[in-house]
């Protein structure tokens, strides 16, 4: 069993460490958060809690997506690969390409969302939080603690994963491999938002190494959500 343990135990111990490191972190992490961060199981453990359980179902499998997928990567690099977060796109990167994608593209996504919420697939699923639009406080809860979620997703795939390996894989091969984890992890959603994710994928990581941000593909995932969220509830 060591024997077939050693190049792995080596890596942690050779320059390969970092991209040998992320990628193992990877299938833990993104399985745990798929398990049991899901909005039905967190409801299962509230329901005896005051309150409705599938809303706090919804906000645990949203904070449990920024603590899993933000705040434990962005302490692997500060604490372990003793990294910048501005290298992992945390920040405005370049500035004037990051204010012009998003502007440019903002658009096109509030039109998918709205052509999306005509999808009765779609309508099955979303909103998450299924008393979002009970009422305009509820949906602004909603709308702060969706805003982390997107933080975490973005920064796991675009950031931790994109950025961490592109010195070792090369520029594309991490926008690919970005791409297809979380592609994969949409697996149990309608079609069309599992292979639009391919889509975003794609796009996202481009515009994450091309403007050296997150921020500009975050706020258009981010519109893309609640825009959807939004035209379901109070269209």
């Amino acid at each position: 069993m060591m024997t077939l343990l050693q190049p792995i135990l080596d890596a942690f111990r050779g320059p390969q460490r970092k991209p040998t490191v992320i990628l193992l972190t990877t299938s833990v992490l993104l399985l745990v958060w798929k398990y049991y961060g899901a909005p039905e199981f967190l409801a299962a453990k509230f329901v005896n809690l005051a309150g409705d359980a599938q809303v706090a179902g919804a906000i645990g499998h949203f904070l449990s997506c920024f603590v899993l997928l933000g705040v434990l990567p962005a302490l692997v690099v500060k604490l372990l690969f003793r990294e910048r977060l501005r290298d992992y796109g945390v920040g405005l990167g370049i500035p004037v390409r990051t204010a012009r994608t998003l502007a440019l593209l903002a658009p096109f996504f509030v039109l998918g969302a709205y052509v999306a919420s005509k999808d009765p697939q779609i309508l099955v699923k979303f909103p998450i939080n299924p008393q979002a639009g009970s009422s305009p406080s509820m949906f602004a809860w909603h709308a702060a603690t969706y805003a982390l979620f997107y933080a975490g997703w973005e920064f796991y795939f675009r950031g931790f994963l994109l950025f961490g390996l592109r010195d070792s894989l090369g520029a594309a091969n991490a926008v690919l491999i970005q791409t297809a984890a979380s592609a994969l992890l949409h697996i149990g959603s309608p079609a069309s938002e599992t292979f639009g994710a391919i889509l975003g994928g794609l796009l996202w990581g481009v515009l994450a190494l091309q403007t050296r941000s997150l921020l500009s593909g975050l706020a258009q995932h981010y519109l893309l959500g609640i825009a959807l969220d939004a035209f379901i509830c109070y269209e």
